[in-house]
């Protein structure tokens, strides 16, 4: 798969990956701060997942997020500076400031919008796969949920539903292993190591990859995001990663072994694993990616200082956007 990537689209997925990093890692240091309202919860460590999959979708695609949705946005193309507006509630952010960090949208993106209520995804994007499919335009819909919200009946339903009217619908569980604070080896007794098992009772194809390894993520979510498109119906993507932060911001997780993330960030990190295969076959050069790293920090430090001197919201548009006038 590495060959059929030119270096053009290599460097692009490097910079995404990269944007969510550097993006997420100082949301971490500004929020320890207390400059930042509301909760915020991060991505790190899941990038190859949110970019491996969208780098095969369009405008006119839809995708829903989950509370976690920083990495979605930026990997669907969101625009990096409105949305640290948007995590400062600032009148310049992605939605007026009026979203925060779980209500992140921009639908001329294709992004639907995080969400913090657990499942919540699947319903919205089947309805969006629905209308991709009468409108016969060659659109998919892709829902990101985690380990928790595989359990929930909101996503049973979707899945039932997504393969009875063969919508052209992915479902791309982020399997990170926790469900807040809750190990998935005690949440999700499936019968063997993989909950995209359940899927096939469903009767849809389903495949568990790794996680952390861009490449393996760009393959199976191409060849699923083909298939949809082709009229061939859903199918449920099981990505293994992990978490490098807490469930929420100020999380003590005391849940998790000791070492876990040193030792994942050590060994298992998406973005080293991206470089070494890169350069490794030829394709890249590593200066080339160090001035991809240099070139995001700049533009983050430039969302930080644009989102702090950003006014706030007026109280005049304290009622705007609620409804919708059709």
């Amino acid at each position: 798969m590495k060959a059929q990537l030119s270096k053009e689209d290599l460097l692009r997925a490097y910079r995404k990956m990269r944007e969510i990093r550097e993006f997420e890692d100082r949301v971490h240091v500004e929020f320890a701060k207390g400059t930042l309202p509301g909760f915020v919860h991060l991505y790190s460590g899941e990038e190859a997942v949110a970019v491996g999959v969208c780098e095969h979708l369009n405008d006119l695609d839809r995708i829903a997020s989950t509370h976690r949705g920083h990495g979605h946005c930026i990997a669907k193309g969101v625009d990096l500076v409105g949305m640290m507006a948007e995590i400062y509630g600032k009148q310049t952010g992605t939605c007026g400031g009026k979203g925060g960090s779980m209500h992140i949208a921009d639908l001329d993106k294709g992004m639907m919008g995080a969400n913090g209520i657990v499942g919540a995804g699947p319903p919205l994007v089947a309805g969006a796969a629905l209308a991709s499919k009468l409108r016969k335009d060659g659109s998919v819909g892709v829902v990101f949920f985690g380990d928790g919200a595989s359990n929930q009946g909101t996503n049973f339903e979707s899945m039932n539903l997504a393969v009875t009217l063969e919508l052209p619908m992915i479902f791309v569980l982020e399997n990170n292993g926790y469900a807040e604070s809750t190990s998935v080896k005690y949440s999700a007794k499936v019968g063997s190591e993989n909950i995209a098992d359940r899927a096939r009772g469903f009767g849809m194809p389903a495949v568990t990859v790794d996680g952390n390894d861009f490449f393996a993520v760009y393959e199976a979510a191409g060849e699923a995001i083909e298939r949809a498109r082709k009229g061939g119906g859903p199918t449920f993507l099981e990505c293994k990663t992990l978490r490098y932060y807490g469930h929420f911001e100020g999380d003590a997780q005391t849940y998790r072994p000791k070492d876990e993330v040193k030792n994942a960030r050590t060994n298992n990190c998406p973005l080293k694993r991206f470089g070494a295969a890169a350069i490794e076959a030829g394709l890249v050069e590593a200066a080339e990616l160090e001035a991809i790293d240099k070139d995001v920090l700049a533009l983050v430090e430039k969302a930080v200082k644009e989102a702090e001197a950003a006014p706030q919201p007026d109280m005049s548009a304290l009622l705007t956007d609620v409804y919708v006038s059709y």
